[in-house]
């Protein structure tokens, strides 16, 4: 009765009882404690008889507000309503009940003029209350807020109870939902009032409305409303605010129905997109607080995240098409979980991952549990064999029903939780990424992403245990898939990058992964594109340079030294094979400026680096002598060059056949060589072939036949120098036995010649000597050897430098040429060279000098001094007194019982013409008087030190200073040894 007379006013009228009501109720706008205005207004009162209404009603302000949203609701015109609503939300907010009447009045007006009522509320909430938002310590603000959620709460009831509401666009929501969460933002963190609830619920029922939340909006409601929520703090602590606008209210109670209100907001969304999708998107919002560190954070979002399954596991089926690969990274999270320091997050986290899997089977049809989630679901033992059965038996369903792009991320997440900072998490994550990987059948397109996570990671991992996991689990899939492990590991970043090398130290724990990682590193060494397909691009990542790079490194990880040597031949030849194609494609920077006896130096370019790794492969081997060998007659340097190279694998040949070093692999594969269509293949290895038909070790290995089937291949090549090679091993003495009678022959007759004191030429002659004794090396010159040491001993002295530099030169030849059964004569010789050689160091010529290093060191192997290899290092790279008197030590050292040889002999060089030569000879004098005084007294005789004062008394009126100094110096020395020595 009262709506149809209201419809049969005029709007006219209408808007005049609008404008009354509105007027009644502004001025009483202080008086609102009162439930009744303070004065009668005649026309409201003639209104309400009008509408048989009771007059005395007139005074009562909640129906003046229920009668203004009554004639809103039917009022025709949109102006009308829109110029009488704006009136009303124009009134003060300040008092409850005028917020509560206001809300009633548009809440009415809203069931027929939704799009004015929407259109006001925005704009309220885009003018008053964000500017209110930014305004913090005033009242009226609050009020505000206050007065705009209740209408809030009031238009979504509305519209929940209208159901033509369905067929409209409501494109203002995500307005009002930016003005709730401004005011959920500014709400204080305690839990003093249900508006935390109130907001949410309300945002709940305006999702239910047309059109559906975009996913950016979505983020933001559930990144505004978990933070609101999970930050509070523990309910115990709650009650922290004393003045609250609601009535005081049980802090627990508040808790529970804020976070039903949040469970309800995350069963809206998922049930409004029922798919796996939707399930990761929300849990993807939520795993935020999943790490945090306060175990209330992560116990509330764990609970939120249980309540969701639950709900979605029992109410809802998920469309099938849709297969998340994050689903697997929200799986690992959650397993990781289960090592919570927390009991109850440890429980919840378990059951999160049981429903998360029951889902999966949903999706894939499974109707029954797998065997094996079966026995990990209802295991809750602590025995650590059962737990880690338990693990086992999830691993093994992780494999089996995920997808691989989903098991991919679970694995990921594994990874990237290796180096946190909870160790628990840290342990879990080794453990069950090792049972991942350890089980057979891992997949092959999983190991790049595996292993770039793996690399990426172990710059922060610090755990010894988690460590011993990474290489435990790298080596399973070595075994399991080598080939594509090594092109993974070879394509992370360059091969002297500190954290790559842990990774090729654990494929080296199994003898067999190892020989397979080296020996795919020589096949990678042997992929070299021609030089006009070399782009500057594309140098850097060739394969070949990155294979050669890692040999490098290899060459000096002791988990590879047993492996190096097993493949000691293919290595060699493939580094020298290498250098050649780099010297040929022009990669030569950085060949000069790399200083070898700079401890700190590191080889930078491609060509640098293949020729330290070839000098490498026998330094870091039991065959660092062919090393030394080469180094002390500077034949490394041969191999700078394309011209020189050629004679640089030949004196290295040379070497490693004067010391046996692996004969019979190196002559198999030169001979392989030989056979390739390659030609640096050839000149490698033609070079090796012709040097070891110099040894006597090499008919051994191979049959004449091989051999001279393999040098009449080597007639035909296309290369000169090939072709030339392979005529001069034809002509060698292993390939014709008769002709080394003739030689010896020869030599016996230029030996002759030797030994005559007036010789013009006799530098000349022992370069023929050395060529002819090279050539008899396979088949020995016997006792000729010893005569021919014990004169060049005699021309260690000689006045001319060439004489001195190539009797030095030769001795260290013959003394390896004699053979066995003179070897103790030989021996006996090399003695009686050390002094004098010791003293040629300091000879004027530096080519006598680096010769008798050479020879010094021979003689040092032959004699089987201690300290052999760090003699080595002090001559070819020691300086100054301390290398010196290195020297020094490791010689006596080496040579107890010998001082009485040394000591004469030395005393014979005081007279050399050459100054260097003598304070060489003064300082060893001194250094034996001093350091070996007593062992002097012991092995000395009178007649020794009757000769040492003899020389010494000499000096004494030398016109050398330093000659008369030593003599001042050491006199008194000798003195003092004659009392102690006896006959």
């Amino acid at each position: 009765m009262v709506v149809n007379k209201i419809k049969n006013m005029m709007v006219v009228e209408q808007g005049q009882v609008l404008e009354t009501i509105c007027y009644i109720l502004e001025k009483e706008n202080q008086l609102w404690e009162k439930p009744e205005v303070s004065f009668r207004n005649a026309s409201v009162q003639k209104l309400l008889e009008f509408l048989n209404l009771d007059p005395r009603k007139a005074t009562d302000k909640a129906f003046l507000f229920h009668l203004y949203g009554l004639i809103l609701r039917e009022c025709p015109s949109v102006e009308q309503v829109q110029c009488h609503l704006a009136s009303l939300l124009d009134l003060s907010h300040q008092h409850s009940r005028q917020r509560e009447g206001i809300a009633l009045a548009v809440g009415l007006a809203s069931t027929k003029h939704l799009e004015e009522v929407w259109a006001l509320l925005e704009h309220l909430g885009r003018t008053k209350f964000l500017q209110s938002v930014a305004a913090t310590e005033d009242s009226q603000d609050e009020i505000l807020k206050s007065s705009f959620l209740s209408a809030s709460i009031l238009l979504t009831r509305s519209l929940q109870t209208e159901y033509s509401s369905q067929r409209y666009k409501f494109t203002q929501i995500p307005e009002l939902i930016q003005c709730l969460l401004g005011i959920l933002q500014k709400e204080p963190n305690s839990l003093t009032n249900f508006s935390r609830q109130k907001i949410i619920l309300v945002i709940v029922g305006l999702s239910n409305l047309r059109p559906r939340f975009k996913p950016l909006l979505k983020s933001q409601i559930l990144k505004t409303c978990l933070q609101s929520v999970y930050t509070l703090p523990p309910t115990k602590d709650a009650r922290n605010d004393l003045f609250s606008v609601e009535p005081a209210s049980d802090t627990t109670l508040l808790y529970k129905k804020t976070v039903r209100a949040l469970d309800l907001l995350l069963q809206n969304f998922i049930s409004e997109n029922p798919s796996m999708d939707e399930v990761c998107f929300l849990l993807q919002h939520i795993e935020y607080w999943l790490k945090s560190d306060k175990i209330h954070e992560r116990s509330r979002a764990l609970q939120s995240i249980y309540l969701l399954l639950q709900y979605v596991v029992d109410s809802l089926k998920l469309a099938k098409e849709a297969v998340p690969s994050m689903l697997g990274h929200q799986i690992g999270v959650l397993t990781l979980l289960w090592r919570d320091k927390d009991k109850i997050t440890q429980q919840h986290s378990h059951f999160c991952v049981y429903l998360l899997m029951e889902l999966v089977f949903q999706q894939k049809g499974k109707l029954v549990e797998t065997a094996q989630w079966s026995k990990m679901k209802h295991f809750e033992s602590n025995v650590f064999r059962e737990w880690e059965m338990k693990l086992y038996h999830l691993v093994k369903v992780f494999k089996e029903d995920l997808t691989v792009a989903q098991h991919t991320q679970l694995i990921l997440t594994l990874v990237h939780n290796l180096g946190s900072y909870n160790h628990l998490h840290c342990d879990l994550a080794a453990k069950l990424l090792l049972l991942i990987c350890v089980e057979p059948g891992f997949r092959k397109e999983q190991i790049a992403e595996l292993l770039q996570g793996l690399f990426q990671e172990l710059p922060n991992i610090q755990s010894k245990s988690v460590q011993q996991a990474i290489s435990q689990a790298t080596l399973a899939l070595g075994t399991q898939h080598i080939q594509e492990v090594v092109e993974v590991i070879l394509s992370l970043c360059q091969p002297s990058e500190r954290w790559i090398l842990p990774m090729w130290k654990a494929l080296a724990a199994n003898y067999h992964v190892a020989r397979d990682v080296i020996t795919l590193l020589y096949i990678k060494l042997k992929l070299r594109p021609p030089k006009r397909l070399l782009q500057s691009t594309y140098r850097a990542r060739l394969v070949s340079l990155m294979a050669l790079g890692t040999i490098y490194e290899l060459l000096y990880t002791k988990e590879y030294k047993n492996t190096i040597c097993w493949a000691f031949s293919g290595i060699l030849l493939g580094l020298l094979t290498e250098l050649y194609y780099l010297l040929e494609v022009g990669l030569v920077q950085g060949m000069f400026d790399y200083q070898e006896d700079d401890l700190d130096s590191k080889p930078l370019g491609p060509c640098r680096i293949c020729m330290e790794a070839l000098k490498g492969l026998f330094w870091t081997t039991e065959y660092w002598e062919v090393f030394a060998d080469v180094k002390l007659i500077q034949g490394w340097e041969l191999f700078w060059q394309l011209e020189t190279f050629p004679k640089g694998v030949t004196l290295l040949a040379r070497a490693m056949a004067h010391y046996n070093c692996e004969i019979k692999a190196v002559l198999g594969q030169a001979l392989i060589s030989l056979k390739s269509s390659e030609e640096r293949d050839n000149i490698v290895g033609i070079c090796i072939i012709t040097e070891f038909l110099n040894s006597p070790d090499a008919s051994q290995h191979v049959s004449w036949k091989t051999m001279y089937n393999s040098l009449n291949l080597g007639l035909s090549s296309r290369n000169q120098m090939v072709r030339a090679m392979s005529l001069k091993g034809l002509g060698s003495t292993l390939m014709h036995p008769k002709k080394a009678t003739l030689l010896r022959s020869k030599l016996t007759e230029l030996l002759d010649n030797f030994l005559q004191p007036e010789f013009t030429d006799p530098a000349g002659l022992m370069k023929i000597m050395g060529h002819l004794l090279h050539c008899l090396s396979a088949q020995g010159i016997g006792i000729v050897s010893l005569k021919i040491a014990q004169h060049l001993l005699s021309l260690f002295t000689d006045e001319r430098a060439d004489v001195r530099e190539g009797a030095i030169f030769l001795f260290g030849d013959v003394i390896h040429y004699g053979g066995k059964k003179i070897r103790q004569g030989l021996k006996d010789v090399a003695s009686q060279a050390t002094i004098p050689l010791l003293f040629n160091m300091a000879d004027p010529c530096q080519e006598v000098a680096m010769k008798a290093k050479f020879t010094f060191l021979r003689c040092a192997i032959l004699l089987k001094w201690e300290f052999r290899k760090e003699l080595f290092g002090k001559l070819a790279w020691g300086q100054g007194l301390g290398a010196a008197n290195d020297i020094f030590v490791y010689m006596l050292e080496s040579n107890v019982g010998n001082y009485q040889q040394f000591l004469s002999q030395a005393l014979m060089y005081l007279d050399s013409s050459h100054m260097t030569v003598k304070l060489a000879a003064m300082k060893f004098i001194g250094a034996l008087l001093q350091d070996y005084f007593n062992d002097l007294c012991v092995y000395l005789r009178k007649k020794d030190v009757i000769f040492l004062k003899n020389c010494l008394e000499a000096l004494r009126h030398d016109t050398d200073s330093r000659t008369r100094r030593f003599y001042l110096n050491y006199w008194n020395d000798a003195v003092e040894l004659s009392y102690y020595v006896q006959d």
